[in-house]
């Protein structure tokens, strides 16, 4: 095995054991984070009734991120409009769920903005 496919297969393993311990409720939603090389994925879910109630990526043209998309400033971007949108549907408190990530760099970039923004977790 690779060692790209040992970083996913031990990702995917932190994903299984963090989704175990976080659910999403109605009051209180899961964020959930996504990042790849070149975007950050980020989506608010209700986990109860099984729907994304906002959602926010640097792959959006409504972003507006001229040139990179996968770095820290980016990410903030993504984090403050997907507090926006989650505002604009009445959330304001929700679960946070790194999705097997480390808590550093894009990830928490992300994070910040979305607390700043008004978002509680």
């Amino acid at each position: 095995m690779d060692k790209q496919s040992q970083k996913t297969v031990r990702r995917t393993r932190r994903r299984i054991g963090l989704r175990k311990r976080i659910s999403g409720t109605t009051e209180r939603p899961r964020l959930s984070v996504y990042k790849s090389l070149n975007h950050m994925h980020a989506q608010i879910i209700d986990d109860l009734a099984g729907k994304t109630v906002v959602a926010a990526s640097t792959a959006e043209k409504a972003m507006g991120l001229a040139g990179k998309s996968g770095n820290s400033a980016a990410a903030a971007a993504v984090g403050a409009k997907l507090a926006e949108r989650a505002k604009a549907k009445g959330v304001t408190k929700v679960v946070f769920d790194r999705g097997g990530f480390k808590f550093h760099g894009r990830v928490k970039a992300l994070a910040e903005a979305a607390r700043k923004a008004g978002l509680e977790f």
